[in-house]
């Protein structure tokens, strides 16, 4: 049994570290127990904010490195990404009382555009204000993965993104950034190393997902 109530699920790391494919198992292993969920993701998640998503993952530059968007005009259309997001999808979740999954969040903003491109906080955490209200996740998984093994599954990628194609000092950056933000909050959060293809991952993410929503598998005799 479930007492139906909204709660948030987020899943965060590297590319390549395996959270897109984590964060859709989740999905299905719910939605199997007749509970009523909804998979969404970052940026994304809207046909507005897929349409900024568009703009954002799109390599324009890729002929001349030189010039890019700078770093503030990339941080704000990830922003004007996740209000469409959070008005469209997350609040009437929110309103349903639906569990929530979602393939990045807010410390993918903090551990990209802050630690790794050096964009100040409290620039994010103003427009987040605004934004946000009282939408915050219950609870993150953050999926670590040696770096080397991230490069090699990205290389197998028939279809690349700029994000994809970022240096390994840089996705060292932004992983210990993610690291560093779950360790503030051990309560919420949870850190797997993924790097060895766990197939036990899935079994007990499901298993802690169970747990913090209380859900209780009743056999009828």
């Amino acid at each position: 049994m479930y007492k139906k109530k909204f709660f948030f699920i987020v899943f965060e790391g590297i590319e390549g570290s395996g959270k897109s494919y984590q964060s859709k198992k989740l999905y299905q292993n719910i939605k199997n127990k007749g509970i009523n969920t909804a998979l969404t993701r970052e940026p994304g998640g809207t046909k507005s904010a897929e349409e900024i998503r568009k703009i954002i993952l799109k390599d324009y530059f890729y002929k001349d490195s030189k010039i890019q968007f700078d770093k503030h005009t990339d941080t704000l259309l990830y922003l004007a990404a996740r209000n469409e997001h959070v008005k469209n999808t997350i609040e009437p979740a929110y309103l349903k009382k639906k569990i929530l999954i979602c393939d990045r969040f807010v410390d993918s903003t903090f551990a990209y555009q802050v630690y790794g491109k050096g964009v100040n906080r409290r620039f994010i955490d103003s427009v987040h204000k605004h934004i946000l209200g009282r939408i915050k996740p219950d609870l993150t998984f953050v999926l670590k993965i040696g770096i080397s093994k991230a490069l090699q599954r990205l290389r197998k990628r028939k279809k690349k993104n700029r994000y994809d194609k970022f240096s390994k000092s840089f996705y060292i950056k932004a992983q210990n950034a993610f690291i560093k933000i779950a360790k503030k909050n051990k309560k919420k959060y949870y850190i797997f190393d993924n790097s060895k293809d766990n197939k036990d991952l899935e079994k007990k993410i499901l298993q802690i997902v169970f747990k913090k929503i209380k859900y209780k598998n009743v056999r009828h005799k």
